[in-house]
C-alpha cells in the first residue's frame, strides 16, 4: 500500500474533567471547575475520527493511560485531605490531545530512512509530564514494525509539547519534506511550552537534513494571548502555511526562510484586521485539520465554534470564495474538547506511512467505531464534577470503563 497521512486521534478518557490545570490555556483555566461530560466528550471525539473516516481519510486512534495515576498519588503520598490540584492531576485526562504524544518525521525526511517518533516529555505542565510512560509503550506497540523508530523523551531540562509545535510541507505526503520546528523563549505572564534545544535535538535524533530544517520562534505576544503551543495560531499540509499574521515573532524572516528551502510554499496569511488574534484563539480557527482529500482537493476541518464568530465565519466565507487552495470548511462538534482548550488538531497526531506497518489493532473502521461506541455509551460516567475526583467509586467507575475498551479492542496489554 502507498505511504499515507493518517490521523491517531486520543479516545476521550472516562476521567475528563475541568480542574483548569493549564496555565496559560484560557478555555481551560475558565471552564475550572465545571461538570464535565465525558460519555458526550468521547462520542464527539469518535464522530470526529468517523467524519473523516467518511471523507477517505485514513484513522487511527490511541487508548487513554490508567487514570488515576496510582504512581503519581503514591510517589506524592497524595490521600485524603490533599491539595485538590495534586489529586486532580492524578485524574487528568488531557494525552486525548494527542498532537502533543510525540514529534514525527516521515521516512522521506530521515537520512535513516525510517519514520521516527520522539515522545514528548511535557515537563511544562506537571499533569501532562506524567503522561509520557504509557505514551512510549503505546507507540512502540503501534508503531513495532522495522520502518518506524521510536524514541524516549529528550532529557526534561528542554520542554518538549511535540507536534503541537512542528509543521511539515511537501509536494505529495511520502515526498521529502520541510520540516518546520516552532519554539517559544517568552510569553508574558505564561510559560513558553517548547523550548529551542528540544527541538534542534528531535530534528538531530531524526537524521534531518539541515538545509530542510528551520527553526523558528513564536511570537511571544501570542503565547501571553493564549497561544500556548503553535498550532493555535499556525496549521501546514502540503505546499500550504495557513497562519495568523501575528504567529511568529518575525512573520517575513519565517516565511522568507520557509520558502528559501520550500519554493512550492502556498502561503496563507490571516490579517489581524480580518480577524484578530484573540478572536483567532477563541474560535480555534488554526487549532483546525488541514487536509488533503482524495483527489487532492484540500479541506479545512474547524470546530463549531467558528461558525459563532461573525469574524471568523466571514473569513472563511471569503477563503473559499477566493478559489484558492483551501476549497472545503468542514465544521466539526467537539465542544466538550474546546471547554478544555483542545480543538479538531489538538486531538489528533500525523504519522505518514504504510498503514500496512501499523499494528491493525490502532486503525480505526467503521466496526471497530462502533464497539468503541458501545463502550463508551454503557461504560463512560455521564458527567464528572471536579469535586468527584478522588471519589473511590468513581476510581472503580473509570478503571472499570478502561478496562472494558482495552478489552474490546484487544489491548490487554497496556492494562
Amino acid at each position: 500500500m502507498a505511504v499515507v497521512e493518517i490521523n491517531f486521534d486520543g479516545i476521550v478518557g472516562p476521567t475528563h474533567n475541568y480542574a483548569g490545570l493549564s496555565l496559560g490555556n484560557l478555555a481551560a483555566t475558565a471552564n475550572a471547575g465545571a461538570v464535565s461530560y465525558p460519555r458526550a466528550a468521547a462520542l464527539q471525539g469518535l464522530a470526529k475520527m468517523r467524519h473523516n473516516l467518511a471523507l477517505g481519510l485514513p484513522q487511527g486512534f490511541f487508548v487513554p493511560p490508567p487514570r488515576p495515576d496510582a504512581a503519581f498519588l503514591e510517589s506524592m503520598a497524595i490521600g485524603p485531605g490533599a491539595d485538590p490540584a495534586l489529586v486532580a492531576m492524578a485524574w487528568s485526562a488531557s494525552a486525548m490531545w494527542t498532537a502533543n504524544a510525540a514529534t514525527v518525521s516521515p521516512a522521506p525526511d530521515s537520512a535513516h530512512g525510517r519514520c521516527h517518533l520522539t515522545v514528548a516529555n511535557l515537563r511544562s505542565m506537571p499533569h501532562r509530564s506524567l503522561e509520557w510512560p504509557h505514551t512510549l509503550r503505546q507507540l512502540e506497540l503501534a508503531f513495532a514494525h522495522p520502518t518506524f523508530r521510536v524514541h524516549p523523551p529528550v532529557p526534561h531540562a528542554f520542554g518538549d509539547e511535540g507536534a503541537a509545535n512542528h509543521m511539515r510541507l511537501c509536494e505529495q505526503h511520502g515526498a521529502p519534506g520541510v520540516e518546520v520546528f516552532v519554539y517559544g523563549r517568552s510569553g508574558g505572564p505564561f510559560p513558553a511550552r517548547q523550548h529551542e534545544q528540544a527541538s534542534r535535538a528531535v530534528a538531530r535524533r531524526h537524521g534531518l537534513d539541515p538545509a530542510r530544517t528551520l527553526f523558528v520562534e513564536q511570537n511571544p505576544a501570542a503565547i501571553a494571548a493564549g497561544a500556548f503551543h503553535n498550532d493555535v495560531v499556525a496549521v501546514a499540509n502540503a505546499r500550504v502555511l495557513f497562519a495568523h499574521a501575528e504567529a511568529f515573532a518575525d512573520p517575513a524572516g519565517t516565511y522568507a526562510a520557509i520558502a528559501a528551502a520550500f519554493p512550492a510554499l502556498e502561503l496563507i496569511e490571516v490579517p489581524s484586521a480580518a480577524v484578530s488574534l484573540e478572536e483567532a484563539i477563541r474560535s480555534y480557527l488554526f487549532n483546525a485539520q488541514l487536509v488533503s482529500l482524495p483527489g487532492d482537493e484540500m479541506a479545512l476541518i474547524v470546530p463549531r465554534e467558528c461558525s459563532e464568530s461573525p469574524a471568523v465565519s466571514r473569513y472563511l466565507e471569503s477563503l473559499v470564495a477566493g478559489n484558492g487552495p483551501i476549497r472545503r470548511v468542514l465544521p466539526v462538534d467537539v465542544r466538550q474538547s474546546m471547554a478544555n482548550g483542545g480543538g479538531p488538531a489538538c486531538l489528533r497526531l500525523r504519522v505518514v506511512c504504510d498503514p500496512a506497518h501499523v499494528d491493525p489493532r490502532f486503525l480505526l473502521d467503521e466496526r471497530k467505531a462502533d464497539t468503541i461506541a458501545r463502550v463508551m455509551a454503557r461504560h463512560w460516567p455521564e458527567q464528572i464534577d471536579p469535586g468527584e475526583l478522588g471519589s473511590a467509586t468513581l476510581r472503580r467507575a473509570v478503571e472499570a470503563a478502561r478496562a472494558q475498551l482495552l478489552e474490546a479492542l484487544g489491548l490487554q496489554i497496556l492494562g
